[in-house]
């Protein structure tokens, strides 16, 4: 899978609360959702994010509570991929669960800038700065992972295989 976007690139430590704010915590509808995408750290993002954008950060990004509706409103806000160069534990997960590719690559981050146009190849795990015309390489996900991803998330994943293995 070949993604290609406008990065949008933002520091360490950025946490669940301001990717989503708790008072939104009870909202269901992921449209709604998207429209308060990282209103905590940058209140114009929805305004600036097209859909197939990217977010570069640095380390530790979705860092805080475990809550979901991080990962699904950046997706719901037409965020294609995440750049970083960590990511925190449950995030990692969630993200991979509802379909969001997050890749990890110190060198990337250190020569990607805010508004760089970015393709990147899941498959191989290459990260190419169209801007600057330097690549970076990041770990590729397994092949399951890079399913899951292609599918739309783990449920959607989990629904195919059962329909496959039932000759559905």
């Amino acid at each position: 899978m070949i993604l290609e976007g406008k990065a949008h690139k933002y520091g360490r430590d950025v946490d669940t609360d301001v990717i989503i704010p708790a008072r939104y915590l009870n909202v269901s509808d992921i449209a709604e959702l998207a429209k308060h995408c990282l209103e905590g750290l940058d209140a114009d993002f929805v305004k600036k994010v097209k859909e197939g954008d990217m977010i570069v950060a640095e380390e530790n990004f979705g860092c805080g509570s475990s809550r979901e509706h991080a990962p699904l409103a950046i997706k719901a806000a037409g965020v294609s991929c995440i750049i970083a160069r960590s990511f925190a534990r449950i995030f990692y997960r969630n993200s991979i669960n509802i379909g969001l590719p997050i890749l990890e690559s110190n060198e990337a981050v250190d020569n990607i800038k805010d508004g760089d146009t970015l393709r990147v190849d899941l498959a191989s795990g290459t990260i190419v700065n169209l801007s600057t015309g330097k690549s970076f390489q990041s770990q590729p996900f397994p092949e399951f992972m890079q399913q899951i991803i292609e599918r739309g998330g783990l449920i959607n994943y989990v629904r195919e295989k059962i329909k496959a293995e039932r000759g559905v």
